[in-house]
């Protein structure tokens, strides 16, 4: 991603040299956060208006079908599992999660910056996910809720936030310098935890598939959007017509 950005940066600063005798140096990196803002807005918007499917037949004989199959698999030592996953999905869970990552950023990494990163990834989560949440205002399942909830149903603030946190973790494993089968296995364990904390949210019956697969698309565009824009501040730390701004 870093390379697309630096190679966007410099097709953007050809074409204002060829149109503008002087200019901001600044501009190119202003015209990229702007893009990046209109591609997230212009996402969330495709992601509301995606969400009209709610109300369709097809959509809700899904979610019933999906439903029915996952409870169906209900047994004690799966349910011991899912509490756990729903858990890890959670706020303790994080707290957990996050706090290793900033003694691996701080004492191996020398880089505070990632537990930063990390933290700003899953919070711009949690807040959009309760603004969307109010705006589409769907309840929960009408079945045995098996772990208590508070909030309303879509999209799940379980995937949303797993697919932001989780997700941006698999990136910055992804960048880690570390033996490269290490980094496969991390990586495919996070992607196998980001899925079973969306599945534990709909074996514990308190939420709808259809919750899931918008968390995680809501949450995915978070992710793109944060490495974008933490990219490109990298890059403005490196390049040199913007070393004196």
């Amino acid at each position: 991603m870093r390379k697309i950005v630096g190679l966007l940066i410099s097709k953007l600063r050809t074409f204002l040299r060829d149109k503008f005798d002087q200019y901001d140096v600044t501009l190119p990196y202003i015209i990229t956060v702007v893009i990046a803002l209109v591609l997230v807005v212009g996402g969330i918007n495709l992601f509301v208006e995606l969400t009209e499917t709610l109300k369709s037949d097809v959509l809700a004989d899904y979610d019933h079908r999906i439903t029915e199959y996952v409870i169906s698999h209900r047994n004690p030592s799966l349910t011991k599992y899912f509490i756990f996953v729903t858990h890890v999905g959670d706020i303790y869970g994080y707290a957990i999660v996050l706090g290793a990552i900033a003694l691996l950023s701080i004492f191996v990494y020398k880089r505070w910056k990632y537990a930063v990163q990390i933290v700003l990834v899953l919070a711009l989560s949690a807040i959009s996910n309760l603004i969307l949440k109010r705006f589409i205002d769907r309840a929960r399942p009408g079945i045995e809720h098996m772990v208590s909830v508070e909030t309303l149903s879509y999209p799940s603030g379980h995937a949303m936030s797993a697919m932001a946190f989780y997700g941006f973790l698999m990136y910055l494993f992804y960048r880690f310098n570390i033996n490269v089968f290490l980094k496969i296995i991390i990586i495919l364990l996070l992607g196998f935890l980001i899925l079973s904390i969306g599945i534990s949210r709909i074996y514990l019956g308190v939420h709808f598939p259809s919750d899931i697969a918008g968390g995680y698309i809501a949450g995915f565009i978070w992710v793109i959007f944060c490495i974008l824009i933490f990219d490109l501040i990298e890059v403005f730390r490196r390049d040199p017509q913007t070393a004196s701004v």
